[in-house]
């Protein structure tokens, strides 16, 4: 599958699954996975999920503007950098986002997150 096809895919899966189930994101972290949060990191599938579960707010809609990916490394792991808008329940206005996933292959075929950073984009 073409790189740029397979982030499309990634992020697709990704914020759909947030928006509708955040503990189901634990499938694509290990536990070496880090993730830095608005600049607090965490480190390992069960501490992610249980930062991404108790944030501050229940529902959100993301929307994505941009996705850009490059491949990273010679065992075929691949950055992705997604931008767009996080709508929060209750809120008229969306925030802006940035977002930086270190995707790397399994044995399986499949890949998982290495590293994860998000922060909001005041303006």
């Amino acid at each position: 599958m073409d790189p740029d096809q397979l982030a499309k895919a990634f992020v697709e899966h990704y914020y759909t699954t947030f928006d509708a189930n955040r503990a189901g994101l634990a499938s694509l972290y290990q536990d070496e996975s880090m993730l830095t949060f608005e600049g607090q990191k965490t480190q390992g599938s069960q501490n992610i999920v249980a930062k991404l579960t108790t944030l501050p707010f229940q529902q959100c809609q993301h929307s994505i503007t941009t996705v850009d990916c490059q491949p990273s490394g010679p065992v075929g792991g691949m950055l992705v950098f997604v931008s767009g808008n996080l709508q929060l329940a209750g809120e008229q206005h969306a925030l802006k986002f940035s977002q930086m996933f270190h995707l790397m292959p399994t044995p399986q075929g499949s890949f998982y997150v290495l590293n994860d950073i998000f922060r909001l984009n005041y303006a």
